[in-house]
């Protein structure tokens, strides 16, 4: 709801309120059309400045989640979630994998190590040294498409290389030929 319509809609509901206060049972009916067509417009107002949908459940983690009939909040997320805690109270926890022969292992075991993750990292060719020239990409097309856009740049790097590492670094392709520049003048004399 944006500023104007919450102004618009505290009037609405403060004369509607005013209107309540000033009742009487000899209120005439001409009396009772205005307050019908003040209630009427403050809930049009209401109603343009309602976005979302109205809450399925009384959650309010997930106000428009899954339903549930039998759980107290109406929702179906968080009493799975109660469930399995009942029955991990009940049944004790989780049965654990093959218990380990004698010690457990300084290093974990294979479940608890991340899963390597391989990356292809664009890199530039400065003069002295290749430098990474962009955000390292998981796919291989989208680095080599961020490298030819390079390439067609206003001011386009001697070489670039796309390196792709993955448990070792391996250069894939390079274009152009790095050629190392002296950055001394007169070559160091």
């Amino acid at each position: 709801m944006n500023h104007a319509q919450l102004n618009a809609l505290g009037r609405a509901l403060r004369l509607v309120g005013e209107h309540g206060e000033a009742l009487t049972a000899d209120t005439p009916d001409a009396r009772l059309h205005e307050i019908r067509a003040d209630l009427q417009r403050a809930l049009d107002l209401l109603t343009d400045s309602v976005t979302t949908t109205a809450p399925s459940t009384r959650c309010a983690e997930h106000p428009t989640g899954p339903v549930d009939e039998g759980a107290p909040d109406l929702c179906l997320l968080c009493e799975t979630r109660r469930r399995t805690a009942r029955r991990a109270e009940f049944n004790g926890p989780a049965a654990q994998s093959a218990p380990t022969a004698s010690a457990p292992s300084r290093y974990g075991v294979r479940g608890e190590r991340p899963q390597p993750q391989q990356r292809w990292l664009p890199e530039l060719w400065n003069g002295q040294e290749w430098q990474l020239c962009g955000t390292p990409r998981r796919d291989r097309r989208e680095a080599e498409l961020y490298l030819a856009a390079a390439r067609r740049g206003s001011r386009p790097a001697m070489a670039y290389r796309l390196v792709h590492e993955f448990t070792d670094y391996e250069v894939l392709r390079v274009w152009g030929t790095p050629v190392r520049i002296d950055i001394e003048p007169m070559g160091n004399l």
